[in-house]
């Protein structure tokens, strides 16, 4: 199948070569205006711009289908690489109990947040979890994401953490969206383990890597590294016996304290830290001083109302920045990229150029796909969106209320609701 898009307003995020963008080249955004893309099978093709067809001296590729893009700009689909899209259910009681006081900390140690999503989760069979997951994944992709990073953690039991990675191999198979899955099983300590932690750690270790492994069910191991959770020194060990299996760390890092989470993860070599609410000069420099992106979740920080990433000192120090939704039941109950691209704008004072390739060809790397999608280059996969009319590009983050995403192209196929 070929697609040709014509009287494209703009082609974003066009580059020739792909590499992580850090520091202020984060607001470098190649635009085309008034340009063509050429799609074959799942493959973008070729590009240009309108002016160099005309006068017979060049022709129009020929296409089976040719879409009118007039007003409207095409971009590479978002790459969301923070999500725990598989979960049992919705945790909206906790959102009454955060409106009336209750904090982060304080609804986990009642038996909530984690835990409470673990109880269920253990409860689920796994075809039930699938099909819930499935239609999330569905919905997300229709907001313009390509790829996403999906985590376990929601079973903090062997069964359960193996049936979580389970049905993010079936959707990875499943769907069109680029999908790597994250071992997340240190993500809480569990009820049963609550007066041996050793004994749980052990447990991830020992037992529940084995079987990960044996099954190839992840591409990267994750911990929550933060006070009342896991400790540095317990995060590298965990990650260290995870690199054992050939999976790389990613790291849940200084989202309620200054936790180590930073320095831990950049002694791991870790391919992202994420969260980065609570950092320190000494924190945002050894990032910057590290190739391991920064991957900022806007959404996460808004809705349990805690300061929002310092996005441009860790801009200006020159670190990598990715953005992602943290897509979760219990701290940021939204997939849409979109509204995290505008609230990156609006609360991290981040440019709409810088917020675009951290959504995108920065998001890629952050999920080692950087090669693969995140940009608009020859020979990568056609994962495309088309937004609405609109008047500008910077309209996009600015109309933070209004769906702007007109059509999706995931492989080079369109998707439809």
């Amino acid at each position: 199948m070929t697609i040709l898009f014509r009287n494209i307003k703009g082609l974003v995020g066009v580059r020739e070569d792909s590499a992580v963008l850090r520091g202020q080249e984060l607001a470098s955004l190649t635009v085309i205006n008034q340009a063509w893309l050429l799609v074959e099978d799942d493959t973008i093709a070729a590009y240009g711009k309108e002016s160099d067809f005309g006068n017979g001296q060049k022709m129009p590729p020929e296409a089976e289908e040719i879409i009118d893009c007039s007003g409207r700009y095409l971009l590479p689909a978002w790459c969301d690489s923070h999500t725990h899209l598989v979960f049992a259910e919705s945790r909206e009681n906790e959102f009454i109990d955060k409106i009336n006081g209750l904090g982060y900390a304080e609804i986990a140690a009642r038996g909530g947040g984690i835990l409470a999503s673990a109880t269920k989760l253990n409860e689920m069979d796994e075809d039930s979890l699938y099909q819930l997951a499935a239609v999330r994944l569905k919905k997300a992709s229709l907001l313009g994401t390509g790829a996403m990073e999906i985590k376990s953690g929601y079973g903090l039991t062997v069964e359960g953490e193996l049936k979580m990675l389970r049905v993010i191999k079936r959707l990875k198979q499943s769907s069109p969206v680029s999908i790597k899955a994250t071992f997340l099983g240190a993500h809480a300590i569990p009820s049963d383990f609550k007066d041996d932690r050793e004994g749980y750690i052990r447990q991830v270790v020992e037992v529940m890597l084995p079987k990960i492994a044996e099954e190839k069910l992840a591409d990267y191991i994750d911990v929550f590294c933060e006070q009342g959770f896991f400790s540095p020194e317990e995060t590298i060990r965990i990650c260290e016996a995870g690199k054992q299996y050939g999976l790389l760390p990613k790291i849940h890092a200084n989202q309620l304290h200054i936790s180590g989470g930073v320095q831990a993860g950049v002694a791991l070599e870790a391919v992202s830290v994420d969260h980065l609410e609570s950092m320190d000069a000494v924190a945002i420099e050894t990032l910057a001083a590290s190739t391991t992106i920064g991957t900022l979740l806007p959404t996460a920080a808004f809705f349990l109302r805690m300061p929002y990433q310092p996005a441009r000192q860790l801009i200006n120090a020159g670190a990598a920045i990715a953005i992602a939704s943290d897509f979760n039941p219990g701290s940021s109950p939204s997939y849409n990229m979109q509204l995290v691209v505008a609230m990156s704008c609006i609360q991290l004072r981040m440019l709409p150029e810088e917020v675009i390739n951290a959504a995108t060809i920065n998001g890629a790397f952050a999920m080692g796909i950087g090669t693969e999608t995140g940009s608009i280059t020859i020979g990568k996969l056609a994962n495309l969106l088309l937004t609405k009319e609109m008047p500008s590009l910077h309209y996009l983050p600015y109309s933070f209320g209004e769906q702007l995403i007109d059509r999706v192209w995931l492989r080079g196929n369109g998707l439809h609701s």
